[in-house]
């Protein structure tokens, strides 16, 4: 379990070292693994907008750059960046400047043309090992402000081993109870508010395995802005857990299960055929995740299928298929309990090892779906908009694990 320490201290407030954490944690019965700061060695660097770019006079691959990060007047730089263009914010190494232990930024002149700092990319920062380009910040990042700062970056990410019997803490949520309980500190637990419906869209799901999945909770959301960004706090929580964001409806599932250990998948509505069933996988069906891997669904797995056939591999991966795309508008979310028996070791017979199967096989709350499906919809709303429908709940209380 990889988590960030501000991201735990949202939900148990405590004012600790990060060594003296460490230590609680390892005399709570967790292996820490490793402690590391959120970003590389560097100062000086401040949020920035370019406000004029024009084509270098001698060279075709650079640009001349006005800058502005709050000063009466701007600044000179030269950036070979691609992505470098007039209006965006970016954050901006001044002249004297430390990048890591030994680089500084000085004046420079650049085919004879003078350069007054550095526009960074998320690898000159220690981020990512992205340098494809600038890093863009929101467009109401404040001008002048410290990326340190703004970007929360005085920060560690912790990593602990986990022995099985420990699922309860594979969450910020888990943690945190561990951490309050460890320091005597009362948790903060966040609001989650049951989400109005919009429309009354709903989709039959039919439990045809209750033993193996005795819960499944889903939600209509129509009308999601395909091209709505992640936001930065959201991409820098995730981030610091590990995972890449890849889209803000695949990015939300992936922020609510490190938040409250709840796997959740997105369906492209409009790519499924009918109604959703859960049942043992049968002879000769076939699926595509969404890897690319094709693999044999037979009555040794548990399956999520419309009338066509298997869409996922319930606790394990989703379908190619059916998965969200950059024109994806029209969402089934899901959010299920799965008995741990069922998904133990199916993943590795496979070659594969997912968060979901991590989470699933050793256990999540049989009473976490519903929460988890009213937080990643207000996320969604928020940051995509659309429209949710009610909540779809099938279940079967007989085959519910004692608690």
């Amino acid at each position: 379990m990889l988590f960030s320490v501000n991201w735990l201290k949202k939900w148990v407030d405590f004012d600790l070292p990060v060594d003296e954490l460490s230590g609680k944690l390892t005399a709570s019965g967790l292996e820490v693994d490793t402690v590391e700061p959120v970003a590389a060695s560097f100062s000086d660097v401040v949020v920035a907008r370019i406000a004029r770019c024009e084509p270098h006079p001698d060279a075709d691959k650079l640009k001349v750059c006005s800058i502005d990060f709050g000063d009466p007047e701007p600044v000179q730089v030269v950036c070979g960046a691609p992505n470098a263009r007039a209006g965006i914010r970016i954050p901006l190494a001044k002249v004297g400047a430390m990048l890591g232990d030994d680089f500084k930024i000085r004046k420079a002149k650049l085919r004879g043309v003078e350069s007054f700092g550095m526009a960074c990319s998320e690898r000159e920062l220690g981020l990512s090992n992205d340098h494809s380009g600038l890093m863009e910040l929101p467009l109401d990042a404040p001008l002048g402000m410290d990326i340190r700062d703004y970007l929360e970056l005085n920060d560690y990410a912790i990593e602990v081993e986990l022995t099985p019997n420990r699922a309860d803490c594979l969450s910020i949520r888990g943690m945190a109870q561990d951490v309050s309980a460890s320091c005597n500190i009362p948790l903060t637990v966040p609001e989650i508010k049951p989400v109005p419906a919009s429309h009354d869209d709903t989709i039959e799901v039919t439990l045809e395995a209750p033993e193996d999945c005795p819960r499944y909770v889903g939600r209509v959301i129509r009308g999601i802005d395909p091209t709505a960004a992640t936001p930065l706090w959201m991409v820098e929580a995730l981030r610091r857990s590990g995972i890449r964001s890849i889209s803000a409806t695949v990015d939300a599932t992936n922020f609510v299960l490190m938040e409250l250990g709840q796997p959740m998948h997105a369906f492209d509505l409009d790519r499924l055929q009918g109604g959703i069933s859960v049942r043992r996988g049968r002879q000769q069906e076939t699926l595509v995740l969404l890897d690319g891997k094709q693999v044999d669904v037979d009555d040794g797995l548990l399956a999520i299928c419309d009338e066509a056939g298997p869409v996922a591999l319930a606790g394990i991966m989703g379908g190619l298929d059916t998965g969200v795309t950059d024109a994806t508008k029209n969402i089934l979310l899901e959010s299920a309990y799965f008995k741990p028996a069922v998904i133990s070791g199916k993943a590795r017979e496979m070659g594969l090892h997912t968060d979901a199967s991590h989470r699933f096989e050793r256990g999540v709350d049989p009473q976490g779906q519903v929460k988890a499906i009213e937080r990643i919809t207000a996320l969604l709303l928020e940051i995509a908009g659309g429209e949710a429908g009610p909540l779809i709940h099938a279940s079967s209380e007989a085959f519910f694990p004692v608690q």
